[in-house]
């Protein structure tokens, strides 16, 4: 756990670094627009999806944090975008209606529901600017694509539709994996394909990354149905049990907290077997996997 947080926090300063100069490029911007971005992007968090992308560059043979890959990095950073923006239209009155997020104020409630809609507007169409702009020009258009891909209709916003309309009905445990693959897995995977994209990796390697990427998306959303059960707002920065509230479909609500706990387990031991072929290059993968399902925030 402290190897995967030493990477957690090694890739979390450069993104965080790399923010700070693509928010700067914005100077002809309003500034209160600015403000309200830079405002959920500096609320903190684990930086997971950045760490994939860059860890899974490392793996694929595009260098390691002392020297990222410039390619890698734009993925980074785009990815972290379309998840900051997700969250903030998430907390929104209309979606989730919380007012508590990574321990602070949702944006919302700061600068007023417009502002941070319009301020999850330009976090999201920023982040194919940052592409375009940053990004090997031979690489940009297919990390535009895989990204675009997971975020839309197909991806994280179409996750989001269903589990709306799936609030207060019983689903069936292929419509709950369905659902998540979408909502939260797609963007887990594609942070693996876009690392592997971004390091010019074999079709058979990409694969395989993206079959680990697929297996962590599930972990990862069991585990988060988990906290949200058994732990704190203290300890999350945001609200907990809000899911049993809402009436929405969950792990636990399905299969139980033991039942969850392996599903879990199991979910991360096909997301180590996916890596196998990568040897020891895959190791940093493998902490970061572990680091999810064992997480406690």
């Amino acid at each position: 756990m402290t190897d995967a947080l030493a990477l957690l926090k090694g890739y979390g300063q450069a993104v965080n670094a790399y923010f700070e100069r693509i928010l700067a490029r914005e100077e002809q911007s309003p500034a209160r627009l600015i403000e309200a971005m830079g405002y959920s992007l500096r609320a903190g968090g684990k930086r997971l999806r950045p760490a994939l992308v860059l860890e899974t560059a490392r793996a694929c043979g595009a260098g390691r944090e002392q020297s990222i890959n410039a390619s890698a990095l734009a993925a980074a950073a785009a990815i972290e975008l379309i998840h900051t923006f997700s969250l903030i239209h998430d907390d929104l009155p209309a979606m989730d209606n919380d007012d508590l997020r990574r321990g602070k104020p949702t944006n919302h409630k700061v600068f007023g529901e417009a502002m941070a809609i319009l301020a999850g507007d330009a976090l999201e169409s920023l982040a194919f600017d940052v592409l375009a702009q940053d990004a090997e020009p031979a690489l940009a258009v297919g990390l535009i694509a895989e990204l675009a891909g997971a975020t839309g209709p197909q991806g994280m916003i179409g996750g989001q539709v269903l589990d709306m309309e799936g609030e207060n009905k019983s689903l069936s445990l292929d419509q709950l994996q369905r659902l998540h693959r979408m909502k939260t897995g797609a963007l887990l995977c594609a942070a693996c394909r876009l690392g592997a994209i971004s390091a010019s990796a074999d079709q058979t390697t990409l694969e395989r990354l993206s079959q680990f990427g697929r297996h962590l998306g599930l972990a990862f959303q069991i585990v988060d149905d988990l906290l949200d059960v058994t732990s704190t707002p203290e300890q999350l920065g945001k609200a907990t049990g809000k899911d049993q509230a809402k009436g929405k479909n969950t792990y636990p609500s399905l299969l139980g907290l033991e039942g969850s706990r392996r599903e879990a387990d199991a979910a991360l031991a096909a997301a180590i077997q996916a890596l196998e072929p990568l040897g020891a290059s895959a190791q940093g993968l493998v902490l970061l996997a572990r680091f999810v399902v064992e997480r406690q925030i």
